[in-house]
């Protein structure tokens, strides 16, 4: 059964452009009222009041570095502030970085571990209580396809993204008489800000998805009568993270690497 977003609140993290932004979109014509979130003020304000003046819904635009210990608690006591009551939660802040380990800078992969995965973890921890007791709405929490493998070249990318998989199947089976619907949500190449903020435009050459197709993906899975704990969004990647569940690891590695040399 269809979700029906009328009238409840969405928060979306990295709301500003991607598959963020196509979130917004999507649920913003579906009748949700949302609250964005992301670093650049400007691209927000046009962003909310763009959605508003052609859904007619209220969005809430709300600059805030996510990439901080303190974030996810800031952000949940200033929406209590507001008595902004959240029902679906789109965890979507996080970037990457390629290149390897041994020559990467520790505070910018401390910055991008903390993004992708503690404050993930800490806005699910904030928020979950709420979108359980109201069991209507939906958690999806952005990972990739490469989380189904070791990156080499893009090593604690890769792992980050196979703990939000991890993490996210758990928490779908934890809720899963609740009536909320969880969602790990692992795109391929997407024609986003990634590949440059990665130092990786070369990789996004060949098949590449628009954020609105990972989404039309996501929300397919959200509206089945019984949600997936996972989906990874477009044939092919569904293909390539299967067989990295079926082929011998080392070989696996190997490849991996090589693509991502």
């Amino acid at each position: 059964m269809p979700v029906d977003f009328t009238a409840t609140t969405v928060l979306i993290t990295g709301a500003s452009s991607g598959i963020g932004a196509a979130f917004a979109d999507a649920l913003a014509a579906r009748g949700a009222n949302l609250v964005l979130v992301a670093r650049r003020e400007d691209r927000l304000n046009e962003l909310a009041a763009e959605l508003g003046a052609r859904h007619g819904i209220t969005a809430t635009p709300i600059a805030m570095n996510l990439a901080r210990d303190e974030a996810a608690a800031e952000l949940h006591d200033e929406l209590e502030r507001r008595g902004i009551l959240v029902d679906s939660l789109i965890n979507n802040a996080g970037f990457g970085m390629r290149g390897d380990f041994v020559d990467a800078d520790h505070s910018r992969v401390a910055e991008m571990i903390q993004l992708n995965v503690s404050t993930l973890v800490a806005l699910t921890h904030a928020f979950l209580p709420r979108l359980v007791a109201a069991g209507r709405g939906v958690l999806v929490n952005i990972s990739s396809v490469v989380a189904y493998q070791p990156t080499p070249h893009m090593a604690a990318y890769g792992a980050s993204k196979a703990f939000v998989l991890s993490f996210t199947e758990a928490i779908a089976y934890e809720t899963r008489v609740s009536g909320l619907r969880v969602l790990a949500v692992s795109p391929g190449a997407t024609a986003t800000e990634f590949f440059e903020i990665a130092n990786a435009d070369d990789m996004a050459k060949g098949r590449v998805q628009s954020p609105a197709q990972v989404v039309t993906t996501a929300l397919r899975a959200l509206d089945r009568r019984r949600t997936p704990p996972s989906i990874v969004s477009g044939g092919t990647n569904a293909v390539a993270a299967t067989l990295a569940g079926v082929l011998p690891r080392g070989l696996v590695l190997d490849a991996s690497g090589r693509l991502l040399a």
